[in-house]
């Protein structure tokens, strides 16, 4: 049996990332926008059974920062857990009034 590591993996981290953009409102919206049709050719995505088409969500200028959005997650998300305490819901609430 292998070794967990002592932090969360970048890769982890990506995976997580895509998935919360597959499930988000502005993916919704662009394909809404468009019709779930390809704004190249013009074909139409589908479900039907033998018509199988499928369309994805393409980012116009890339992701380029992956390592700096990651980076960030460790920095302010993901830090060593003498940065953190466990507090119940009512004592992190008051906390957070303050701000």
């Amino acid at each position: 049996m292998s070794k967990r590591l002592p932090h969360t993996p970048r890769s982890r981290i990506k995976a997580a990332l895509r998935q919360l953009s597959l499930r988000s409102r502005e993916r919704a919206a662009t394909v809404k926008r468009d019709k779930n049709t390809c704004v190249k050719c013009g074909v139409k995505g589908s479900v039907a059974k033998g018509k199988e088409v499928k369309t994805v969500v393409h980012h116009k200028n890339g992701i380029e920062n992956w390592d700096k959005v990651i980076d960030m997650i460790y920095e302010e998300l993901l830090v060593h857990p003498d940065k953190m305490e466990t507090l119940c819901k009512g004592c992190h609430d008051k906390l957070h009034e303050k701000e």
